[in-house]
């Protein structure tokens, strides 16, 4: 596939002829704030050109300049209390009230309750934590860390992960939009095979037959390639929602220890609540030696991440990991607190896989109704739909996936478009079962439009 061809089916084709009708159709103050837009911004793949103006942003829903309202099963993975949650403005403007910065040297009580919060909701309180100011930067920390710990430099990723887009999180993801053109990257980063049932190399649809053939070849990997330090991956690839059975996790637990590897989790966009448990690896009953959080740590209102570290790993003493100038950011430790207060006052992980069973029935209808929907797969509220030409040759089906996009947009519903054909709902945690049925009729609405069919 050409260069540019393969960048855009990487994710939001944002450069292609429907993006530019669909701003056309767009009122004139829209359209000027757009192009102003593109004065004094950088442009870059999935970003520019931006698809429209928002004045304001609460609980699900976006409210666009025109007046188009949408509801937001987007948000880049950050609003899973919604937008603008009362607990989380209310908390950090007392905290600016109080104590605005911690200078490094110097620490908090708030920044000492944040880490030890979010040790707790491990499974077993073994940790200790890093702030760091991006979700980038706290998988380069945790590379580090593994670094620092094993005296080795080389890391197992997989290919298609994302991982951020720094230098470093760019040589450890898999994705070629990050890597175009950015030359030599990190050494010793190691690719293997992720976790794909449906469209698996070996031909087989086997949960289990994947899971070992995709373990068999990190065995591989480390028997022939050795000084390995780290493996890092996400347990659910968000972008897709690829989601392997336990038995992956605990053989690849079993692999990690007897070779003396460090196990990392990239949870960045999906802890917190987003598959059902409050860390996503807590599905498949094991823990990671390091932990990576991000995205809606801050409560979608102060950027945010961090990293949570083995006990035992605690041994960088010597060396600055991090050394960031927010280190134990006062406003975004008070985040944390009020995001996890709201989490847990509200019941969202109880109420999370109510409505994932719910959103479950009401996609089994559509897979039996619509022969373009090849798969469907749904953890918690990470819910992938993926389009395809044929069931049988799962030839994907990139354009109805973006028709899909602007039909549903042009009726208030909001989403990702990834890997060409993929569609993802990431709906926030406090989505009601009214909300989600305004979805799917709005869903069902643009398939029955965009495929031309008439009747069930």
């Amino acid at each position: 596939m050409h260069g540019n061809q393969r960048l855009n089916r990487e994710g939001e084709l944002n450069t292609s002829s429907r993006r530019q009708l669909w701003i056309n159709g767009l009122d004139e103050e829209s359209r000027r704030l757009l192009e102003e837009d593109e004065a004094v911004f950088i442009k870059q793949s999935m970003s520019t050109p931006c698809m429209d103006v928002i004045i304001d942003a609460e609980g699900c829903y976006l409210q666009a300049m025109s007046g188009q309202k949408y509801l937001d099963f987007h948000g880049n993975s950050v609003h899973q209390i919604g937008y603008k949650n009362p607990y989380v403005i209310e908390a950090v403007y007392k905290q600016l009230g109080n104590i605005p910065f911690i200078p490094r040297r110097y620490t908090a009580d708030i920044a000492v309750e944040a880490a030890s919060r979010l040790i707790e909701k491990t499974s077993s309180k073994d940790y200790k934590a890093l702030f760091v100011p991006s979700g980038s930067a706290a998988v380069g920390l945790a590379l580090k860390i593994a670094r620092k710990v094993t005296g080795r430099h080389k890391v197992i990723s997989m290919w298609e992960s994302f991982h951020g887009a720094g230098l470093d999180a760019i040589s450890a993801g898999g994705e070629y939009v990050f890597s175009k053109d950015m030359g030599p990257m990190m050494p010793g980063s190691i690719k293997a095979i992720p976790y794909n049932a449906y469209r698996s190399l070996i031909g087989s649809t086997s949960k289990e037959a994947v899971a070992q053939f995709c373990l068999d070849y990190v065995e591989y990997i480390i028997q022939n390639e050795g000084d390995i330090g780290a493996l890092l991956l996400e347990p659910i690839r968000a972008t897709d929602v690829h989601v392997p059975p336990a038995s992956y996790f605990q053989r690849l637990k079993r692999i990690c220890a007897t070779n003396d590897i460090l196990l990392i989790f990239d949870e960045i966009p999906t802890a917190l609540g987003r598959s059902g448990a409050f860390y996503a690896h807590q599905l498949f009953g094991i823990e990671p030696d390091i932990l990576v959080l991000g995205k809606g740590l801050g409560g979608g209102v102060i950027p945010q991440a961090a990293v949570l570290a083995r006990t035992r790993l605690d041994c960088a003493h010597d060396i600055s990991l991090g050394h960031y100038t927010h280190e134990k950011p006062a406003a975004g430790c008070a985040a944390i607190c009020a995001t996890l207060n709201y989490i847990a006052e509200f019941k969202l992980l109880e109420h999370c896989n109510v409505l994932s069973a719910y959103a479950a029935k009401r996609s089994a209808q559509l897979f039996n109704r619509y022969e373009c929907l090849g798969d469907i797969r749904i953890a918690g509220l990470l819910i992938c739909f993926e389009f395809v030409k044929n069931r049988k040759t799962k030839e994907k089906n990139e354009d109805l996936a973006e028709r899909l996009l602007y039909a549903c947009l042009k009726n208030g519903l909001s989403f990702k478009l990834s890997a060409g054909n993929c569609i993802i709902w990431h709906p926030p945690l406090i989505v009601t079962t009214e909300q989600l049925d305004f979805a799917f009729s709005v869903f069902e609405k643009a398939i029955r439009e965009c495929t031309g069919v008439l009747d069930f």
